[in-house]
């Protein structure tokens, strides 16, 4: 009996394995979004050198660029963060390019740089849209600021959550 409670516990420990081609998808979708940014930079470079966009456009082009480039380092994130901290070390301890911030990851964290980075994208799209203001209805604007609002308030709750727990966590230590 003392076998099969160690062979159980050991497969449940193996299942985390099954996360692998979650991520594996993650990296291609990574991939459409480096595609994705290139359609976008090449058509920005066409419009202008054509002299045919308004510099009212290209600043809506270049935030659409970015919002790639925020939503890519967010799959970057989940991607690296994840695999860490769910299925396997990725022993990059020492190597150069090691992101500074992979070191300290667990599932807290990973949850605190993610409420964050969606915050950073729904900036980037709210600016967007109150740049293009005259242009949307009255209710988008309203409402695009009150799911805006609502994601901040989320990332707030999110990080303070974490701190009260890591708070407690160390006085029962």
């Amino acid at each position: 009996m003392k076998n099969n409670m160690n062979t159980l516990p050991r497969m449940i420990f193996l299942t985390r394995w099954l996360q692998a081609p979650l991520y594996i998808g993650l990296i291609l979708a990574q991939a459409v979004y480096v595609w994705q940014f290139w359609e976008e930079l090449i058509h920005l470079i066409k419009e202008v050198s054509l002299n045919t966009i308004t510099e009212t456009n290209i600043m809506l082009m270049i935030l659409g660029l970015i919002d790639v480039v925020m939503i890519s380092n967010l799959l970057i994130m989940v991607i690296l963060g994840g695999w860490e901290t769910f299925v396997s070390r990725l022993k990059l301890e020492g190597h150069p390019d090691e992101p500074e911030w992979l070191s300290s990851v667990n599932a807290s964290v990973l949850k605190v740089k993610l409420a964050t980075a969606i915050v950073g994208i729904s900036s980037i799209h709210l600016l967007k849209t109150f740049i293009n203001a005259s242009q949307l209805e009255d209710s988008v604007i309203f409402w695009q600021t009150i799911i805006h609002i609502t994601f901040l308030l989320s990332a707030i709750a999110i990080a303070y959550t974490e701190k009260i727990v890591i708070d407690v966590h160390k006085k029962h230590l």
